[in-house]
């Protein structure tokens, strides 16, 4: 089990646990696919939405991937890739800042989010974990 951090608007993360699904990278299938079942996955938020939206910097759902499928949406002209996530429904929105966190200790940290899709250390998924869940966060 790894636990991984992916990085989509707010709108669009409301949209997927309405759903139960992920898409990540726009739609692209890569991101998808290095996620496997059983993995965590963790949407962080920068914006409210995509274009226009107002800034965030929250973690907004987390999950659980629910198989290895990965699969094709026909949404008229745009065909996205999505998975299936069983989210929790618990999880309350968190602030990035609110949490000491490897991910945000060096400078620039929000340059590797761009990636769209990154790994998070167990100590990180730990301590967002426990914040999402109003639980007392590991120092």
């Amino acid at each position: 089990m790894s636990a991984w951090l992916g990085v989509v608007c707010r709108d669009h993360v409301r949209r997927g646990t309405q759903r139960g699904i992920a898409q990540l990278g726009h739609g692209k299938r890569d991101g998808l696919a290095r996620l496997a079942a059983g993995d965590w996955l963790v949407c962080y938020s920068p914006r409210t939405s995509l274009r226009g939206g107002e800034p965030l910097q929250a973690f907004t759902a987390l999950g659980v991937v629910a198989d290895d499928e990965i699969w094709q949406a026909h949404e008229g002209d745009f065909h996205p890739w999505r998975r299936r996530v069983e989210y929790l429904p618990d999880a309350v929105e968190t602030p990035i800042r609110s949490l000491p966190l490897d991910l945000t200790a060096r400078p620039g940290w929000g340059v590797s989010l761009r990636r769209g899709l990154v790994p998070l250390t167990d100590d990180d998924f730990a301590r967002i974990h426990a914040a999402m869940h109003g639980q007392r966060v590991p120092a």
